[in-house]
């Protein structure tokens, strides 16, 4: 035990060393008295953060338009993938399971920056872009998560109103729906605190909200706005996230 431990430390440190000279990386090169210094006084231009009036009044907007795009975003991929997820769980027979779980992975295996890259080139600069690549993306991941759902969910209630002369829509409504309902709106608000990293990170490519103001405040050398816009990002983040954390474990 001890040397099959001892091997597969000695092979992911051998990994990382030829990753490291394929690459031509110099990790001592970042610990020099000049990079360091460097780095630093980098840093240093991004302090004090600006928190002018005007600029606050900017990063406010930011944050509303970043949240309404991961929001909006997340809702429609939460009715696209629970409209894939019926077909992907078998529900209407192995053809569309195999056409709807091949639609899901190609969703899912094109990254958010990519789709986002694509929607800018489709219907232009804006929210609207970012909104649509983030629900792209975000429906293959749900569509997964629910048809699994859907796949695990126990069979008895159904096959009870099944024997009683139900119809197939009553009993998704009745007996499948509301025993998967908690995990499935568990699943749609993880992704929504995931969608709201995303949405700020798609800025980047003209998609709106903050990520945008981050990067013309980069662009322009702005340092103190930029730090401004960051820390507005990472607040952000940490109430999404106590709040969604909030609401799954009263759903649990």
């Amino acid at each position: 035990m001890k040397s099959a431990w001892l091997a597969g430390t000695a092979l992911i440190l051998g990994l990382v060393w030829a990753s490291a000279a394929f690459l031509r990386l110099d990790p001592a090169g970042l610990f020099a008295a000049g990079t360091l210094g460097a780095f630093g006084k980098f840093v240093g231009e991004f302090f004090p953060p600006d928190l002018s009036a005007p600029f606050l009044s900017q990063i406010a907007w930011g944050t509303l338009e970043t949240l309404a795009i991961s929001a909006v975003a997340t809702l429609l991929a939460a009715l696209g993938g629970i409209m894939i997820a019926l077909p992907a769980a078998g529900r209407f027979g192995p053809l569309p399971q195999l056409a709807s779980r091949f639609v899901l992975n190609a969703l899912r295996s094109i990254p958010e920056l990519v789709f986002a890259a694509l929607m800018v080139l489709a219907a232009g600069l804006g929210p609207f872009a970012g909104t649509l690549a983030l629900a792209l993306h975000t429906t293959g991941v749900l569509g997964r998560l629910f048809a699994e759902a859907l796949e695990n969910a126990p069979s008895e209630p159904a096959d009870a109103l099944v024997n009683s002369g139900a119809s197939r829509v009553s009993v998704f409504f009745y007996a499948t729906l509301p025993g998967v309902l908690p995990q499935c709106v568990a699943y749609s608000l993880y992704r929504w605190e995931i969608n709201i990293r995303m949405a700020a990170v798609l800025g980047f490519v003209g998609a709106g909200g903050l990520g945008q103001m981050l990067y013309v405040s980069l662009s322009l050398f702005h340092s103190p706005q930029a730090c401004s816009v960051i820390l507005a990002m990472l607040l952000i983040v940490m109430l999404v996230d106590e709040a969604s954390a909030l609401l799954r474990r009263s759903m649990a």
